[in-house]
């Protein structure tokens, strides 16, 4: 009786585990290619994995900050979705080279053509944005997620420093310091010179599993994940190892 004990209480344990580090992997996040330099320009990534087993994500709307309007947003063409690019007049003209800017991108959209996101699959969709604001650590974005069954999940919830992750938190992105030629060139000048590489940077982080993002967060919750599926693995075995040497005995 005392080690079926311990093997149903080892198995619970790695249940147990396994329940809580999931819900890690299934946040929409964001994340630079490189670096995301304040005054700069940079190539960020919106993941979105498919949290739901009977449902594919077939429309991403990710809303970009007002508070710090990036002037320069063009997103790279992801297969089998269509891209939808929403500008809005500013409160504040933005001054960008010696030009006053009087509207920015306050909205990206993507689509899916065909099934979109299937479930245990994740998609990353690319943006070069800037300049990237100097008087701030980090730019929040908004973010809906749909699916085939038309439920939305909105990742809209700010996380606050010194508090609990919230349920549904919104995509941030960390912007680092200055160092050195932090400028680099506008987005319609990299455009031409750099997107073939970006292309292709794109496409190598996508087809690798898990690698960018959330990446202390992930591997935490993997190796939790792992400790659990052991506990409860040595606590089975152990119940039928008893159970055995008690029927021999």
């Amino acid at each position: 009786m005392k080690a079926s004990r311990i093997a149903a209480a080892g198995a619970v344990a790695g249940v147990a585990v396994l329940a809580v580090s999931t819900p890690c992997f299934a946040h929409v996040s964001v994340q630079p290619e490189g670096e995301a330099a304040k005054g700069g320009y940079a190539v960020v990534d919106f993941k979105v994995p498919n949290e739901r087993d009977d449902a594919s994500t077939t429309r991403i709307e990710i809303t970009f900050p007002t508070d710090h309007p990036l002037a320069s947003v063009m997103p790279q063409p992801v297969e089998g979705w269509d891209v939808k690019v929403t500008r809005s007049t500013l409160d504040k003209p933005l001054e960008m080279h010696g030009k006053k800017i009087n509207e920015a991108v306050s909205k990206v959209t993507w689509t899916a053509k065909d099934d979109g996101i299937e479930p245990g699959f994740f998609q990353k969709f690319p943006v070069s944005v800037g300049t990237l604001p100097e008087d701030t650590d980090e730019l929040v974005f908004k973010a809906l997620q749909t699916y085939s069954n038309k439920e939305i999940v909105r990742w809209i919830e700010v996380p606050r420093k010194g508090q609990e992750e919230p349920e549904h938190p919104a995509p941030v992105l960390a912007l680092s310091e200055a160092s050195g030629d932090h400028h680099g060139a506008p987005a319609d000048d990299k455009a031409s010179g750099d997107s073939a590489s970006a292309g292709k940077a794109s496409a190598e982080t996508s087809a690798a599993s898990g690698e960018g993002d959330s990446g202390g967060t992930d591997t935490t919750a993997r190796v939790l994940g792992v400790v659990g599926i052991v506990v409860g693995a040595a606590g089975v075995a152990y119940g039928v190892l008893a159970g055995r040497r008690r029927t021999t005995a």
